[in-house]
This record gives structure tokens, C-alpha cells and sequence, in this order.
């Protein structure tokens, strides 16, 4: 049987990580796996720790980086915008069935979502606005909902 060294698994790891997200899979957190994993990597070759060792350093480094990607994700943290003649439309990808919450592709990456007009379903493959941004969901409404009155929320309770 021939045994992988440490530095090379963990490599091939991280290198795995970054092919998928160049392929376009959405995963939470893969980016977070993919640093841990070439960090580790990078580690390993001037170390020697035993498997189960370098497992929780690989479990901890990428908690950390969620976290801190967490943390610098509140700090650009933006409120929902006034709709304008130049905001973007995104194509829903998936969920929103029967919640508020789904996924949709803008400007080529794929982003979580909220439905700001929960009571309309949408449906894979249909346009969207998007509105604004709070933390990494954006905040979507339904093309035709445009001519309705504007939707209070939190941020902007007098429409």
C-alpha cells in the first residue's frame, strides 16, 4: 500500500477545493477548506504531527477562516437600497418554493437570497432585481413587482 505523504494530501486538498470553485460549485465554506487545506500544506512540510493532530489543525484553521470571513463580511455589511433605472437583475438558481430564502446567479457567482416579496414563489431560471445586500444575502424582488408600492423593512420603515 503506498502512503500518501502529509504535505502532498494536503496539497492535492486545497488544490481540489480551488478546482471546484473554479468549476463553479457553490458550497459554503469551500473557500475556507481550500485555504486551511494549502495553509496545513505549507505547514506539514516543515513538521512532522500525526494524523489525527493535523485532522483538528485542519478543522480549527478552517473555523477560523469562516470566522474571519464571517467577521469581515458584517463589517461591509450593507442596507438595503432604494430600487434604481441602473440595478442589476440576477436569474434565480434554486429554493423559494415555499420560503423566503433561495439562491441566485448576479454578475456571474451565485449568492444567496432573500424574496422581499415572500408572498410571490419564484422559480428557477426567472429574472429578479436585485435591491441591496444585508451581510452575504441579497435582497431580491420579482421583476413585475416594480409597479407595486415599495416594501418597508428594518432599515427603512417609511417607503
Amino acid at each position: 500500500m503506498m502512503v500518501i505523504p502529509a504535505t502532498v494530501f494536503w496539497l492535492l486538498l486545497g488544490l481540489a477545493a480551488l478546482g471546484l470553485l473554479a468549476l463553479g460549485v457553490d458550497l459554503d465554506g469551500l473557500m475556507a477548506v481550500a485555504i486551511a487545506a494549502l495553509l496545513l500544506s505549507l505547514l506539514m512540510a516543515w513538521l512532522t504531527w500525526p494524523a489525527t493532530m493535523q485532522a483538528l489543525l485542519f478543522v480549527g484553521t478552517t473555523l477560523a477562516v469562516l470566522a474571519g470571513l464571517q467577521r469581515l463580511s458584517q463589517r461591509r455589511r450593507s442596507r438595503a437600497i432604494p430600487a434604481a433605472e441602473s440595478a442589476n437583475e440576477a436569474v434565480i438558481v434554486s429554493g423559494f418554493g415555499a420560503s423566503d430564502r433561495g439562491r441566485v446567479r448576479w454578475r456571474g457567482q451565485s449568492w444567496a437570497a432573500i424574496n422581499l416579496a415572500s408572498e410571490r414563489p419564484l422559480l428557477p431560471g426567472e429574472s429578479v432585481l436585485v435591491m441591496g445586500r444585508d451581510g452575504t444575502h441579497l435582497q431580491v424582488l420579482p421583476l413585475n413587482s416594480l409597479d407595486a408600492p415599495p416594501i418597508p423593512n428594518a432599515h427603512n420603515p417609511d417607503p
